[in-house]
């Protein structure tokens, strides 16, 4: 065994050896979802030996690694609102990252720096932003072309801006998206990501809930907060423990920010989001009063009961530091239903029925507890659908639900 991390928090991903022989590099940190990485660089000796953090204190998330020809190490990062590739040298101590490219975009490819590391090697990756959709690009770094126009004549009309604010001793980082033609005050949904440890990042958003609410006029807000990658190690586990509770504070000082930098109106603001962020939706409604509707896509509403029911429970204990049976008060304080008498928000809530990864059984739990304390609610579990709806129809369907319930609570 070459490295065992010292911390329980601690995930390993993306192992690569150096063309030596010699050195292994990794990713390490708190992670919960396979395929989405983040993390410092850290480097171990094959034949054994301690482990380097190439990247303490790092504000930024690494989330693919790749040796050069040369032995030297490069790293993708998420630096706040910059998705970058980096060069940290021999990758045998802390090193000041070398930052080879940097843009307000999106690349895909699990080998596209891999390519990029050697001398005159070329990028192949998928590219994307909120308004270009996704093609794939070739060429040396940051001077690629596309080589594909599968989308051409495709763009998403909206106005992007970056915001940043602080909280808590944080910097926090987030996305507003504004209709082209925005002038008067319009309503805003902050949608949060899944994860927790992931972030929204600069994608393309083709027909969808998204692209229909900008179309109608609304804002859409889509935060980081803590627990999100992007910010560095420290900002990423900083939702330990604490589910629900800084983090949707880190949401609601976005909001704050939002406003200020937009006529956005405080008095029609809707939430959403699906996974990780169909808890917080669940939750954040029994913890303020600031949202006029909530539409929650596949969330959490009791951990102490998803702990027994779900198929995915290995990546709870780095977050709530032990199972349910030995400490339920930590699960309890993260869970809406011990909350539900606090909730006024009007709420649809929607899952698929074979999701294991937050069963169906969660959204029924919450639906039951807001029609036992009179708020206005609505449930619906697609057929045959997992964690993530595949159906058109069923897609569809979910799209015009939430629309409707926004229109009919917000509008």
């Amino acid at each position: 065994m070459l490295y065992s991390p010292a911390d329980a928090r601690q995930q390993i991903a993306v192992p690569k050896v150096s063309p030596d022989g010699r050195t292994v590099a990794f990713i390490a940190g708190i992670m919960s979802d396979f395929g989405s990485t983040g993390g410092d660089v850290f480097t171990v000796p094959v034949n054994g030996g301690a482990a380097v953090n190439v990247t303490p204190d790092m504000k930024a998330s690494a989330t693919l690694l790749a040796w050069s020809c040369t032995g030297t190490l490069w790293a993708r990062l998420l630096a706040g609102d910059q998705l970058q590739v980096v060069d940290l040298g021999r990758g045998t101590a802390a090193a000041r990252a070398k930052v080879l490219w940097s843009g307000s975009e999106s690349l895909e490819g699990d080998e596209d720096i891999n390519q990029a590391a050697c001398p005159r090697g070329v990028l192949a990756a998928s590219h994307e932003s909120f308004t270009s959709p996704p093609e794939i690009e070739v060429g040396p770094l940051g001077q690629w072309r596309d080589i594909t126009h599968v989308n051409a004549g495709l763009s998403a009309h909206m106005k992007v801006t970056s915001l940043s604010w602080k909280n808590e001793g944080f910097d926090v980082q987030g996305w507003l998206l504004l209709p082209e033609s925005a002038s008067a005050k319009m309503p805003m949904v902050t949608i949060v990501h899944g994860g927790p440890a992931a972030a929204a990042t600069p994608s393309f958003s083709g027909p969808g809930m998204q692209s229909a609410l900008l179309a109608r006029g609304w804002a859409v807000f889509r935060p980081n907060p803590r627990g999100s990658f992007g910010q560095g190690a420290r900002f990423a586990a900083a939702n330990v423990r604490d589910f629900g509770h800084g983090d949707l504070r880190d949401v609601l000082t976005g909001i704050d920010a939002a406003e200020r930098a937009a006529p956005i109106d405080d008095t029609r603001l809707a939430l959403t989001g699906h996974s990780y962020g169909g808890f917080m939706t669940m939750f954040a409604i029994t913890q303020t009063q600031r949202f006029k509707a909530a539409v929650a896509g596949a969330g959490i509403s009791n951990w102490q009961s998803y702990y027994g029911e779900n198929g995915i429970d290995g990546w709870m204990l780095p977050y709530f530091g032990a199972s349910v049976y030995d400490d339920s008060e930590v699960y309890a304080r993260s869970s809406a239903v011990n909350y539900i008498h606090n909730a006024h928000t009007p709420t649809f809530a929607y899952v698929g029925e074979r999701d294991i990864e937050c069963p169906a059984s969660q959204t029924v739990e919450f639906w039951h507890a807001m029609k036992a304390v009179g708020v206005p609610t609505a449930i619906m579990i697609y057929p045959g659908e997992g964690h993530g709806l595949r159906e058109p129809a069923h897609e569809e369907d979910a799209l015009q639900r939430t629309l409707d319930w926004f229109d009919r609570y917000v509008r």
